[in-house]
């Protein structure tokens, strides 16, 4: 701002400056006079174009650019390594972990320019859906559910951005389906090892026979991991957060105070996918607002995933209590309350185990997790069974039955900004 107010002087003082100096020369011959008033101009001229050249460098260069050490990069749906080809589309409580607010968060006062982390892609508004895939193969766990393409997902209205400005991701309504139930899943076309991913979310989907998730992914699962940043099932309002790997990368302990985390390690220290039938190494929050009906009650919050040679974190900050840093658009994680989730690199080496991820959306319905457990209980939220709940004793039965039912299946999502360092 200082730069601009000194254009707008130089400005005022080339202006007044030529009348005044043509009032004190009346004398002088109009040769001189003539002389005098060029000389002046250009003096005031280069001081004025150096001036515009500064702040618009200034400018340009908190915009991230491209160079040899960014590690992210964009390529189309066909010349990804997913094999199921997507279709291409352009109060502080233990452990600092802070308690939904009713009140707004406060103001930013963090200067974009002051933080190390800058953006790589940013998602929101009416342009959300641009850069990303949606995927219209087989859900890879068996789910219920038919992923449509964009061009379908419109026309049956499954996504749009509402009148708020928002992006939403349903799932289809409709009565009774034969087969599969319609849902999404997208893609970034982005591709990135390490970083800082940012999600601000109004609503998530919940309810019986659901499985929602945002999530990044390697190339080749599970060589490359998977880092699930917000997940669960059901009616569960506790979310799980969980990395799977390849073989060789464990926690060092489960405790949560050596890990100084806010939550609880849940199906133990082993994140080897091959090892543990796909269950990784989960943490489950210790608040029942991170997830499903919880996390729409209190109208969402922003989920922070940080992934660095050192770890991976996950962080979540219920809406009114965000880090001015977050809103600012310069986020500082190292100012941030205690995690949810932590997996140090001390037995598992981030750069073999993570790298070339992508993020995803998506709403799968029964499927190996939330079909599992149709019958249980115990996990916070679910104190009785989805089978007791809906009267269906399987859950694809009830997705093909129940339409009316999927009703608060949907995502709504403000913005999703993905961060790099650059020093």
């Amino acid at each position: 701002m200082q730069l601009f107010t000194h254009i707008v002087l130089v400005i005022a003082a080339t202006l007044t400056l030529a009348p005044h100096s043509a009032f004190a020369f009346a004398s002088a011959t109009r040769s001189s006079l003539i002389s005098r008033a060029h000389k002046i101009a250009v003096r005031h001229s280069t001081g004025l174009a150096r001036d515009l050249r500064v702040a618009f460098g200034g400018i340009l260069v908190s915009e991230p650019q491209s160079n040899s050490e960014q590690k992210a990069y964009c390529v189309s749906a066909s010349s990804t390594n997913d094999s199921s080809s997507p279709t291409s589309s352009s109060t502080t409580l233990a452990n600092g972990h802070v308690s939904p607010s009713t009140t707004t968060s406060s103001a930013p006062t963090a200067s974009v320019s002051s933080s190390p982390w800058k953006p790589v892609s940013t998602y929101s508004g009416s342009t959300f859906f641009n850069g990303w895939s949606f995927y219209t193969a087989a859900d890879p766990t068996g789910g219920t559910v038919q992923y449509l393409s964009q061009s379908d997902a419109q026309n049956a209205g499954l996504v749009d951005i509402n009148s708020a400005g928002n992006a939403v991701m349903r799932v289809d309504t409709t009565p009774t389906v034969s087969t599969n139930r319609n849902s999404v899943r997208i893609t970034t076309d982005l591709i990135f090892t390490e970083g800082l991913v940012i999600l601000d979310a109004v609503h998530m989907p919940t309810g019986c026979a659901t499985w929602p998730a945002f999530w990044t992914n390697g190339p080749n699962w599970p060589a490359g991991g998977e880092i699930d940043i917000v997940e669960g099932v059901n009616n569960y309002t506790n979310n799980q957060a969980t990395i799977h790997t390849s073989d060789g990368c464990s926690l060092p302990t489960s405790d949560a105070t050596q890990l100084d985390i806010a939550g609880t390690v849940v199906g133990g220290t082993n994140c080897a996918a091959d090892e543990t039938d796909n269950q990784g190494c989960g943490v489950r929050s210790n608040y029942n607002y991170t997830f499903g009906s919880g996390f729409n009650s209190i109208s969402g919050g922003v989920y922070a995933m940080l992934w660095q040679d050192s770890g991976i974190q996950v962080y979540f900050f219920p809406r009114g209590s965000i880090p001015s840093d977050i809103t600012a658009g310069a986020p500082q994680p190292q100012s941030w309350s205690a995690p949810t989730a932590n997996w140090p690199s001390t037995d598992c080496n981030m750069a073999s185990h993570f790298y070339n991820h992508s993020v995803i959306f998506d709403t799968t319905l029964c499927g190996d997790w939330a079909g599992a457990v149709w019958n249980g209980t115990g996990v916070p939220g679910q104190s009785e069974s989805c089978a007791q709940l809906t009267g269906y004793s399987s859950c694809s039965d009830f997705v093909r039955n129940s339409g009316a039912s999927f009703a608060e299946a949907y995502w709504e999502v403000s913005s999703v900004n993905i961060y790099q360092y650059q020093s």
